[in-house]
């Protein structure tokens, strides 16, 4: 898979608020899909979470693993670090180096 087809199914995969609050909760510990179904409980059935989930799983920011009959969740921080260091790491050394000079100016004034 190219590089470009992988940030498209992170960006795909970041769109949805849901998606985005299961990676919230895989931010603090890794999760059986059942305490994942749990937090959504009233609003999505399990059906639903277990789509968000693959979605999260091809787009490379879940990984599951299986211990007997759980399912266990982690977070994969690589796909993040991927896209900082495309898209964000060089439009903030940028800014930085924006403020380095607006600081030199401004005490040599």
């Amino acid at each position: 898979m190219s590089t470009a087809d992988s940030d498209d199914l992170v960006f795909k995969a970041l769109a949805d608020s849901r998606r985005r609050r299961i990676l919230d909760l895989l931010k603090a510990q890794p999760r059986t899909t059942g305490e994942l179904c749990e937090a959504f409980e009233g609003a999505l059935d399990r059906c639903t979470v277990m789509q968000h989930i693959g979605v999260l799983e091809r787009a490379g920011l879940v990984i599951a693993r299986r211990e007997g009959r759980t399912r266990w969740n982690y977070l994969n921080a690589a796909p993040f670090k991927d896209i900082y260091d495309r898209w964000i790491s060089p439009y903030a050394h940028e800014a930085v180096e924006l403020l380095g000079r607006l600081k030199r100016d401004l005490e040599g004034a």
